[in-house]
Parts: C-alpha cells; sequence; structure tokens
C-alpha cells in the first residue's frame, strides 16, 4: 500500500517538536487492543446494533482502510495521514520522524520494530484508529465492561440519548488501561456525543466532543466531525481523506 504522495508533505508540515509534543498528549487517547481479548461477559443488546450501523455485518468485505487524522487544540495542530490493512495489521504512514518519509510496519511484528515505531507512532495509530472506528472496538474488545445505563440529556445543548458507557479494565496490558468511553446514543443507533474519561492521572483527564459529519465509504459509516473540549480547552478532531478499498477491487471508495 501507498500513501498519496501528493498527500505527504501538506499533512505533516509541523515541527519535529509540535510532533512530539502532540503524541504525548495523544498517548492518552490510545486504548487497549485492536482484536477482541478474552474474557466474554453478557452485554446489552444495543452494542451490536450500534456496530452493526456502522457495518459490522460488512466488516469481513473490508480490505483497506485510509484516513488522515487531524487534531486541533491550544499550542498543537497535526495533520497525520495513515493506511491500514485490518486482515494483516500492515500499517503504512507518512512521518516527521524519519525525515517525512514512510514507514511500514505490522503490529504482530511490533516488537521487532525501531523505539519510535513501539513508543510514538504504533500509539499514535492506535489513538486515531479508535476515534475512527470505536463502535467496533466496543463491540470486540470483550475485556471491556459495557452498560446501557438507559436515557439521559446530553452532555451540552438540548435533547436526550441512550448512555452506553464502555470501560476497560484497570490492569491487562495496553497503553492507557482503565479509560472509560461513554457514549450518548440516538434513536437511529448512531453516536451523537461522546465523554471520554481517562483511567489514570495524566492529564489531559476528560474529553467530550460531538459524533458529526457522518459519511459512508462502501458498507462503513464513518463520524469524520469531533468538536468539544479537552480538559475545558477546545477541541476540534476530524478526519479527511477517509476511504475505504474492498476485497476484489483496487478501486478506493471515497467516504460522502
Amino acid at each position: 500500500m501507498q500513501i498519496r504522495p501528493d498527500e505527504s508533505h501538506a499533512r505533516t508540515s509541523m515541527t519535529n517538536s509540535w510532533f512530539r509534543t502532540a503524541i504525548r498528549l495523544l498517548v492518552v487517547f490510545g486504548l487497549l487492543i485492536l482484536a477482541a481479548t478474552s474474557g466474554a461477559q453478557t452485554r446489552p443488546p444495543i452494542l451490536e446494533q450500534i456496530a452493526k450501523t456502522y457495518g459490522l455485518d460488512s466488516w469481513g468485505q473490508v480490505e483497506a482502510i485510509r484516513f488522515t487524522f487531524n487534531l486541533q487544540f491550544p499550542g498543537v495542530n497535526i495533520s497525520q495521514p495513515w493506511e491500514w490493512e485490518p486482515k494483516t495489521g500492515k500499517i503504512s504512514l507518512w512521518t516527521p520522524f524519519y525525515g517525512l518519509q514512510k514507514v511500514i510496519y505490522v503490529r504482530s511484528e511490533l516488537s521487532s520494530q525501531p523505539d519510535d515505531v513501539k513508543n510514538k507512532i504504533d500509539p499514535e495509530f492506535i489513538n486515531g484508529n479508535y476515534w475512527l472506528v470505536f463502535p467496533f472496538h466496543a463491540y470486540w474488545d470483550t475485556s471491556a465492561t459495557v452498560t446501557d445505563q438507559g436515557t439521559h440529556k446530553l452532555p451540552l445543548g438540548h435533547g436526550s440519548a441512550e448512555l452506553v458507557s464502555v470501560k476497560y479494565p484497570a490492569e491487562g496490558g495496553g497503553y492507557n488501561p482503565g479509560d472509560t468511553w461513554n457514549l450518548y446514543v440516538g434513536k437511529d443507533n448512531r453516536v451523537e456525543y461522546l465523554v471520554f474519561h481517562h483511567g489514570g492521572n495524566v492529564k489531559p483527564a476528560v474529553v467530550t466532543a460531538t459524533w458529526t459529519g457522518y459519511k459512508k465509504a462502501g458498507p462503513l459509516l464513518f463520524s469524520t466531525e469531533h468538536r468539544g473540549t479537552v480538559d475545558g480547552k477546545p477541541l476540534h478532531l476530524f478526519f479527511s481523506d477517509v476511504s475505504v478499498k474492498l476485497t476484489g477491487s483496487d478501486t478506493w471508495v471515497k467516504a460522502e
């Protein structure tokens, strides 16, 4: 897989200092692992309904996903393009860590990668990936405790939604165990709002964000626009250039 050359420099023009600062802050959003873990438990039916709304039944058709993760809050302004092959675990990106060179690695072989890949690049990929397809991870990550807490008012504005809480265990590996994602889910089973609580003492501790800008790429549904606050400071997290390649096709289907 190749990152499109015309994307690389435009989307990684920040200085190394900015980028490294952003990664230290980004890591607090990272979660456990990309594969489901053991310890299955009784889970509310709404969890599967949400995942199916985002395309769970068609996930087996997905060969690769492209996306650019964009993050803006005071002192940080970054954009990072990724390619991910879910079936192989192959990750491709352009990164300033290596002079704006393309880096390719396979997550199952992470232990053999350089420290920058293990300690900086992979946590950043996990972060962007979870924000992009969290409804799937909530369903796959069976180590997480999921509770349907009924109808609650939205954190901001008017209206109400079903509050579905996804809490990861305090122990058991991963970048940031103990994290909680509180999803406010509408009647159409789409996430409308998120309140994220970090499980440890690392700042930022609380992130609130809208889930809007819905687009479809092939059979998958993505929320591409998230606005809110990070520990009370303005946050804009969004995805651009989202596209999907399906089994048996060489064509990238753009999210629209």
